[in-house]
């Protein structure tokens, strides 16, 4: 294997699967790429091999035969299935550090293992809404965009976590130019696609059907993919969502920009629901996470489907080489 600098993998929520999920992922994969784990060893599974290194650039040295991890104290052990909040900074100084590695060079890209808000917010007043609020305050970034993606289909939502209800508000020209342009230059840079083929769902039934279901398209959406269309980008829309993710139809784009969170992942899920990746567009370095919450059901219970941080970790090592070339 060649020696690479690591993906720097965040250790999430202690008490969920997160710590499982990074070692077992680890195992998975020790032959084919190098990792840094960040947390506190307790929280790892109680058989795993993992060694402890004081600086990043040393994973490529221990990382074929144990996981390396850089050890930070939290302060105690954690139960399987029950949060604790004085894990919380911790837990968000590990988010903090590995973006630190990125930064600094000293890692190709970063994958965070699922978080507890709840917890987060008790034992620490977490301000941001999730990772990827939090990722962009530290990189400085005004606006990122979250994809989902598997190697069945990549779905980003212009809106996310609003009510259904306030959609159409916060759906602006503005809003849907700039992450269409986040996600065509992401899939140039990250994903190698010269030209990327960009579908765009509506936002009404029928994609409101000449305007007798609502008159989005007419108003915003169209002006808005002629606007890009005009700068030379492949983009076809708006399209009806219903015609648009059944396999024929998958294979004429490479990316499809849907209005809100249940359009675009409902397909994803469908399709691909254990290998499903997230991934935030529109940041100054790589990074992926699992497509799942911490399960505090099966923690502890060597039951997690390690599935998604798989492919998450192989997703961060085809970004960050696509921004190495």
């Amino acid at each position: 294997m060649i020696a690479r600098k690591p993906i720097a993998i965040s250790c999430g929520e202690p008490a969920g699967i997160g710590p499982e999920i990074a070692y077992r992922a680890w195992v998975a994969l020790k032959d084919e790429d190098t990792f840094v784990w960040i947390g506190d060893p307790r929280h790892l599974p109680k058989a795993a091999q993992f060694q402890v290194i004081s600086d990043a650039s040393d994973a490529a040295l221990v990382s074929a035969h144990a996981l390396p991890v850089l050890a930070r104290d939290f302060g105690s052990n954690a139960v399987a299935g029950v949060p604790d909040p004085t894990h919380a900074q911790g837990v968000i100084a590990s988010i903090a550090e590995a973006v630190d590695l990125v930064q600094l060079d000293l890692a190709d890209g970063i994958c965070t293992a699922p978080i507890h808000k709840a917890a987060l917010i008790d034992g620490a007043d977490f301000a941001y809404p999730g990772h990827t609020e939090y990722l962009a305050a530290l990189a400085g970034a005004d606006r990122v965009v979250m994809m989902l993606a598997s190697d069945m289909l990549r779905v980003v939502p212009t809106t996310i976590h609003i009510p259904l209800a306030d959609v159409a508000t916060h759906l602006t020209a503005s809003l849907l130019t700039d992450t269409i342009l986040i996600t065509h230059a992401a899939m140039r840079r990250d994903f190698g696609l010269s030209s990327p083929r960009i579908a765009v769902a509506g936002l009404n039934p029928h994609a409101g059907e000449n305007g007798n279901m609502g008159g989005e398209e007419i108003e915003m959406i169209t002006p808005v993919l002629d606007a890009l269309r005009a700068q030379g980008m492949d983009i076809t829309g708006p399209m009806s969502a219903d015609t648009m993710f059944h396999a024929a139809a998958r294979k004429s784009y490479d990316v499809a920009v849907c209005m809100y969170h249940d359009q675009a992942l409902i397909p994803i899920k469908t399709l691909d629901f254990s290998g499903g990746v997230n991934v935030t567009l529109g940041l100054p370095f790589v990074r992926t996470s699992p497509d799942h919450g911490t399960a505090f059901d099966i923690a502890g219970r060597d039951m997690a489907d390690t599935t998604s941080m798989i492919a998450a970790l192989r997703m961060a090592r085809t970004m960050a080489d696509g921004r190495n070339v």
